[in-house]
């Protein structure tokens, strides 16, 4: 891959992982628009890895409580903040895993790569997410999370894999619809993504580890690079506009993408 191709790449994905605004629609859409060839897997391992960096960096306080209660979870106790959370991002990520793997033995994850099917998907969930934060009640805090929600929120995350729904996008709304504010309907999204990421980044790990080569490792190795900065930028910024602005401006672009890509469909 050239330079500006990898630039490229990264940086739409980086930007776009975390925005609700789907950055696998974007990546589909790359390629498909341009005539440029598919990055592969080694360097969607690579983007990958580089947002979880971003998003572990960025929330690293409530990841090191996760982590800590993690041990004790898996000693069958949930007896502090820490095992309880980590239980409720754990039970947040069956529902994306189970179906994810579904899609991928069936054939259906490719079917589904098409503008049209994107097109729908920004359109209308760009749509639902607009519904759901002008209806929200915005009572709760993300410390308000509990095992039901968790398991809500997880069937809402697994709908992210249509393309171009975005799975930021949809975890959101969903939070968003069970009354949690702006700022903790994104941070419980930000927090789902990390076991999402590394469940992902491992089952295409698996797939490209034997076909890996120097080359592709490096070009990995940037990309990976700077798709952390971009995304630690990206949610930085989404993270602050949040305390004083809504998603509009994110459903306004998500329509205006969806129209205009559905007229390139049905052309």
């Amino acid at each position: 891959m050239t330079l500006f191709h990898l630039i490229l790449v990264a940086l739409i994905q980086g930007i776009t992982e975390f925005l609700p605004i789907s950055s696998s629609g974007h990546l589909i859409l790359l390629p498909g628009l341009t005539g440029m060839q598919d990055q592969g897997q080694v360097i969607d391992v690579a983007v990958h890895v580089g947002t979880l960096f971003a998003v572990v960096l960025y929330f690293r306080s409530d990841v090191a409580i996760a982590v800590g209660g993690l041990a004790r979870l898996v000693r069958g106790r949930v007896d502090t903040r820490g095992a309880f959370l980590a239980l409720c991002l754990g039970i947040a990520t069956i529902p994306v895993v189970i179906v994810g793997l579904v899609l991928s033995v069936t054939g259906l994850s490719d079917a589904m790569r098409s503008v049209a099917v994107i097109g729908w998907a920004m359109l209308i969930f760009g749509i639902v997410l607009y519904w759901a934060d002008r209806t929200a009640t915005q009572t709760r805090r993300a410390e308000d999370w509990s095992l039901k929600h968790a398991a809500v929120l997880g069937l809402w995350q697994a709908i992210a894999l249509i393309p171009g729904t975005s799975r930021s996008g949809i975890t959101i709304t969903g939070a968003l619809h069970l009354g949690y504010t702006r700022e903790d309907a994104a941070r419980l999204s930000m927090l789902m993504s990390i076991p999402t990421i590394v469940a992902s980044g491992i089952l295409l790990g698996a797939e490209t580890a034997a076909s890996a080569n120097m080359a592709a490792l490096r070009d990995g190795a940037i990309a990976a690079a700077l798709a952390f900065v971009s995304a630690l930028l990206a949610l930085t910024v989404m993270m602050r506009l949040l305390r004083s602005v809504s998603f509009t401006p994110y459903v306004i672009y998500r329509i205006v993408l969806g129209i205009v890509l559905l007229i390139y469909a049905y052309a």
